[in-house]
C-alpha cells in the first residue's frame, strides 16, 4: 500500500517532528518572556521559533542526510527554503508591522465610535531572530533524529 510508505519516509518523519516541537515550544517560551501563560502561540502564525523555518530547514537537511548534499533534489530544498525563510522574515513580517499600524490608527480615529474595532492579526511573521531560532531547530531535529533513529537500523 503506498500510503504506508509514509510512515517509512524518514525525511517527512523528521520534517513533521522539527514542526510539532518547534509549534509546542511557543506557549512555554511565551510564559518565559511575558510571564503569563497563553496558548494562543500554539495556533498563531509566528513567535519563536519560527516553525515555517524549522520544518523547511528540518527538510532540507533531512533530504541531504538521506540523498546527500551534491543531489539535485537537495538544491531544489535549499532553493525553497530560502523562498521560505525570506517570506518569514521579509514579506510576512511587513504585512505584520502594516497591521501594527493600522491598529493605531483604528485606535485613534475611531475611539468611541460604533464602528468595528476588531484588530488585525500583526504577528504574521517572524523578526529575523525567530527565522534563526527556527533554522536552528530545523538542523538539530533533522541531525539528532537521523543519529538516533536512522543510522540505528
Amino acid at each position: 500500500m503506498p500510503l504506508l510508505g509514509l510512515f517509512e519516509n524518514d525525511v517527512l518523519i523528521t520534517t513533521i517532528i522539527a514542526w510539532s516541537l518547534a509549534q509546542l515550544v511557543k506557549p512555554p517560551l511565551y510564559y518565559f518572556l511575558n510571564h503569563k501563560w497563553s496558548w494562543a502561540p500554539l495556533f498563531s502564525p509566528g513567535g519563536m521559533p519560527s516553525s515555517h523555518s524549522a520544518l523547511m530547514v528540518s527538510a532540507t537537511v533531512a533530504i541531504g542526510l538521506h540523498d546527500g548534499f551534491h543531489t539535485p533534489i537537495f538544491a531544489l530544498a535549499c532553493a525553497a527554503t530560502v523562498v521560505v525563510l525570506y517570506d518569514a522574515a521579509g514579506v510576512r513580517r511587513q504585512a505584520g508591522i502594516q497591521a501594527q499600524k493600522i491598529n493605531v490608527v483604528i485606535n485613534e480615529l475611531f475611539a468611541g465610535h460604533p464602528i468595528s474595532e476588531k484588530q488585525l492579526r500583526e504577528v504574521l511573521g517572524h523578526t529575523p531572530l525567530e527565522v534563526i531560532g527556527g533554522v536552528v531547530w530545523g538542523i538539530i531535529v533533522s541531525v539528532a533524529y537521523w543519529l538516533w533513529v536512522v543510522n540505528v537500523r
